[in-house]
């Protein structure tokens, strides 16, 4: 999907993953953010993350993306929350940004290990701006139970992609991280980012009859809508997971 059909889909979203408000508080509680706390999230989106935890927390930092569309809207929520001066909003390919290495208490990337193509990849990434006795905080996809064929291909990701939730741990480990604690979201979370999609998009359609992207953005609705339906709600799970260097 393009970053246009992003930014179209996530247009009425403030957490752009399947992240409840209630679990994104729930993990700032779990990680016991001490005020000036520095911590860098890869690919913020609209710097819910960042802005809501400096706000509670006290935490300072930097959020990194590709949309100038989600940047904007991630000063705004910063200046609403009043934290404007404590968090910095920077338009970049967060792969290829540049920063003072292990400068970071926490890295954070909720939800877009394609970054580093892969978990793997993506935990390379952060470490390379994380103190050592820092932590790392991952959004990433599972399979609650092995999918069949046709659901990898209605979702459009391979077998391989994912594994299973012991699986992931596994996979962190592997890149020299240990699990720490987890937040999992739930099929009714899924349903609020991906079903309210549906009606945003929607509502895009019929208000802009005669932008070219139209063909495409509706055959997106449709297998957007159908694939969570027939495959997602019974294949895929999403979490956070808290890492630290081994």
């Amino acid at each position: 999907m393009s970053l246009r059909f992003h930014e179209i889909a996530e247009s009425r979203h403030r957490i752009l993953n399947p992240i409840t408000d209630d679990k994104l508080n729930l993990l700032g509680e779990i990680c016991h953010f001490a005020p000036g706390t520095r911590l860098l999230d890869l690919a913020c989106g609209k710097g819910e993350l960042l802005s809501r935890w400096a706000a509670d927390y006290g935490v300072v930092g930097v959020g990194v993306d590709i949309s100038k569309v989600f940047l904007d809207a991630a000063g705004k929520r910063a200046e609403e929350l009043g934290v404007a001066d404590r968090v910095e909003f920077v338009e970049a390919d967060a792969a290829a940004y540049e920063d003072t290495p292990e400068s970071y208490d926490v890295v954070s990337c909720i939800g877009a290990t394609w970054i580093g193509g892969g978990l793997a990849g993506t935990l390379s990434l952060m470490r390379r701006w994380l103190r050592p006795d820092g932590i790392v905080l991952v959004g990433e996809c599972y399979w609650t139970s092995p999918p069949p064929p046709e659901a990898c291909a209605s979702l459009g990701v391979a077998e391989d992609s994912f594994t299973s939730l012991a699986g992931t741990a596994e996979r962190a480990e592997a890149a020299g991280f240990e699990l720490l604690e987890m937040v999992l979201a739930n099929p009714d979370s899924w349903d609020r980012y991906a079903a309210s999609q549906w009606w945003t998009i929607s509502d895009w359609l019929r208000e802009n009859p005669d932008d070219p992207d139209v063909p495409a953005m509706r055959d997106f609705l449709q297998q957007a809508r159908r694939s969570h339906l027939e495959y997602g709600r019974d294949y895929i799970g999403w979490g956070v997971f808290v890492l630290r260097p081994l």
